[in-house]
């Protein structure tokens, strides 16, 4: 079911009940979502022909992504996944060959190590897509993420597709808060297929 959450809820209150949700999530559950947004991914042209896909590595109860990267680099494409430096407040994607390549980084979260090719040319980025994630999601591709706010400044510039990932329960049917300097991503996928934010 869609959440009711609505603009009177700042960002803070809903990133702690988003997240306990999530937590609460039986692990079938989640695995038996996360099988059917890949599916769709798979379904959606703009993902399935993309020469490079941007994506997180999966921590915890989060969308998984840990299965569609190792599925991109079977059928020969090109995967790059993202480096924080928390100092700088920065996020750059650096391509990999394989999750055997990764290291723990920030909070934990697998990372590529810091001699892995970087991405971070806009000429290197033309055609691909980034898989987005997110605490919960809208109808116009508004998102809540963890507050850090590293995904927004990367996708500020990012001059490819933007696809949030998101199980039906991440989406509210009320619009989101939005500050200066969110970015919406493009498209959503979900257990029930792909739909555009575009426009909306």
């Amino acid at each position: 079911m869609a959440s009711s959450y609505g603009t009177d809820a700042d960002k803070s209150s809903l990133r702690s009940n988003y997240l306990e949700v999530r937590k609460n999530i039986p692990v079938r559950t989640r695995v038996e979502s996360d099988s059917s947004i890949q599916s769709a991914l798979w379904a959606f042209p703009l993902f399935a022909d993309a020469p490079l896909v941007l994506s997180y590595v999966s921590l915890s109860a989060e969308v998984g992504t840990r299965a569609v990267i190792e599925r991109v680099l079977a059928e020969g494409r090109r995967v790059g996944v993202p480096r924080i430096d928390v100092a700088a407040r920065t996020m750059t994607f650096h391509e990999i060959a394989s999750l055997d390549e990764l290291v723990p980084g920030t909070k934990g979260i697998l990372e590529p190590t810091d001699d892995a090719p970087a991405l971070t040319e806009p000429a290197q980025l033309v055609g691909s897509v980034c898989l987005v994630p997110g605490l919960v999601f809208d109808g116009a591709g508004h998102r809540v993420g963890y507050g850090g706010g590293y995904y927004d400044r990367f996708l500020a510039f990012y001059p490819g597709d933007k696809i949030g990932l998101a199980r039906t329960g991440m989406i509210s049917s009320n619009p989101l808060p939005v500050e200066r300097g969110d970015v919406p991503v493009d498209f959503i996928a979900t257990e029930f297929g792909v739909w555009s934010c575009r426009g909306r």
